[in-house]
């Protein structure tokens, strides 16, 4: 038998369609119900269903009175504050496209955004990098949209261009990867097919606002079928999440594997509302899935997915994982396991792909539709990454076909970091990949040639001004040489052993 899971298509998604009028579908009936709780040491900032649907279209009406109009771009430079899903949905709403984008970007990178991009605006905290822009919106004037008359939703295909997302090609360039507003309706899989979510539960998402991952399944997901959003105010110390969880009757909880790393290093106190945990960001380890059902005494659930796809591969309380396998394609997924060729037989290591037909992939990169093309195999779009499946559809993870790196649950192209140090006048040559300092955690490092050794401090400025944080390496080695093959290419993959051999 070949590995393809296949048990048929989701329902299509309906037409006309808008993406934000889907995530508040029931404010109307639950219009009192809390949709959003900020969770603070000494309470919570709570805003119902009818309150958040006013912000947003308050917000959508404000966007189109500065000027925009359906179909411009906007790239969002805001941080960790609840104007940045505010102002993301109410853009969506009346068509207009954002980019969200990580706070940590500095000034050069969003400046190669614009350049991309050509946005007619930037929505702006002042306190964030950000090139020069002509039209910025910044978050007081965001702030005050909250209160304006509601704009109607832009209704239209389903499959036209909705938000735009950037991600680390295998180039080493940043992609942005262009999504429709069907991607929303996909999302419908993870809630049986990962969360075993219910219109009952109280959904805690660990990371911030303006991540991706929190704003699709912390927010937007709970939101779209009824449920309770929960996020810890800005600036909370991880180790007091799991008092915030109890406190708040929190039933399920979402997080990065580090987060579970961080907040195991203390005993866990009693969590008797909570059904189950998710994971997703980076590869759990087996070690960590098992300290968490020890200490919690909950399950955790697993996920797989990329920017360009989100999560299609899961474990769920109805299906776990089998044995070290992620688990295995959500309902309504198609799913295979390629060769150079075709789909290879089951239990056999190769590509992991997805069908094209899939709602929630991505229309294109913007910047490179040929690269977008390259990756499509007949009818199947191809992760780049290796796994293999099971007779009963468990798909195992075996790592990428390529170098790139994953580090804190950000997913990060060597050639990226490589490209800001090479111009160091010290460094003749330079190769980056991710390391194992501890068991389960991993960082970024640089290994470098030059005459001689450099000071760590001085590379660690050198680069805080050319690469966000997290993509900036935490350890620099100088080597006499770097490790190649017998082309003279770099073998990134040889370089953890060099930092295991460092006194």
């Amino acid at each position: 038998m070949l590995s393809i899971f296949d048990q048929g298509s989701p329902p299509p998604c309906p037409a006309p369609f808008n993406l934000a009028a889907h995530v508040l579908r029931h404010a109307d009936t639950l219009a009192e119900k809390t949709a959003l709780s900020i969770l603070g040491a000494n309470g919570s900032e709570d805003l119902s269903f009818a309150a958040l649907r006013a912000a947003i279209l308050g917000t959508g009406t404000g966007l189109l009175r500065a000027g925009l109009r359906p179909g411009d771009i906007v790239l969002m430079r805001l941080g960790n504050s609840v104007e940045f899903p505010i102002a993301y949905l109410g853009a969506i709403a009346v068509g207009i496209v954002p980019v969200p984008t990580s706070a940590q970007l500095t000034e050069p990178e969003t400046a190669q955004m614009i350049r991309d991009l050509s946005p007619a605006a930037v929505l702006r905290d002042p306190a964030i990098a950000c090139a020069p822009h002509p039209l910025q919106i910044e978050l007081d004037q965001l702030a005050a949209m909250r209160d304006l008359p509601a704009a109607d939703y832009a209704m239209g295909d389903p499959n036209r261009l909705a938000y735009v997302v950037y991600t680390s090609g295998t180039s080493g360039n940043p992609r942005a990867v262009a999504h429709a507003h069907r991607a929303i309706w996909a999302r419908q899989m993870m809630v049986d097919g990962w969360y075993g979510l219910r219109a009952s539960d109280r959904l805690c998402h660990a990371g911030a606002f303006n991540w991706t991952y929190t704003l699709g399944t912390g927010l937007m997901d709970p939101w779209t079928i009824g449920a309770t959003a929960l996020i810890p105010e800005p600036g909370t110390d991880l180790a007091d999440l799991p008092g915030l969880l109890h406190q708040h009757k929190a039933t399920i909880f979402a997080a990065a594997p580090g987060v579970f790393r961080k907040i195991l290093q203390a005993p866990l106190p009693d969590l008797p509302t909570l059904r189950h945990a998710l994971s997703a960001g980076e590869k759990l380890s087996r070690p960590l899935h098992e300290a968490w059902t020890q200490a919690s005494g909950t399950e955790l659930y697993e996920a797989y997915g990329m920017s360009e796809c989100s999560t299609f591969i899961s474990a769920c309380p109805d299906h776990p994982a089998q044995g070290e396998a992620l688990g295995q394609p959500q309902p309504g997924r198609r799913v295979a396991i390629l060769g150079p060729n075709e789909p290879v037989p089951q239990g056999q290591e190769g590509t992991i792909a997805i069908h094209r037909d899939d709602p929630g992939l991505m229309l294109t990169y913007l910047n490179a539709p040929d690269e977008a093309a390259a990756r499509m195999q007949g009818d199947w779009f191809l992760t780049g990454d290796q796994g293999t499946m099971t007779s009963d559809g468990q798909i195992t993870y075996l790592g990428r076909d390529d170098d790139m790196m994953n580090a804190g649950g950000y997913r990060v192209s060597p050639v990226e970091v490589e490209s800001a140090l090479s111009r160091h006048p010290g460094i003749t040559q330079v190769g980056a990949a991710a390391v194992e300092v501890k068991p389960d955690a991993f960082i970024i490092a640089a290994f470098y040639t030059g005459p001689e050794k450099l000071d760590e401090a001085t590379l660690h400025t050198y680069v805080s001004d050319k690469l966000a944080r997290y993509k900036q390496p935490r350890a620099f080695i100088h080597l006499p040489a770097l490790p190649t093959g017998g082309n003279g290419k770099l073998l990134r993959r040889a370089l953890p052993a060099h930092f295991k051999a460092t006194p």
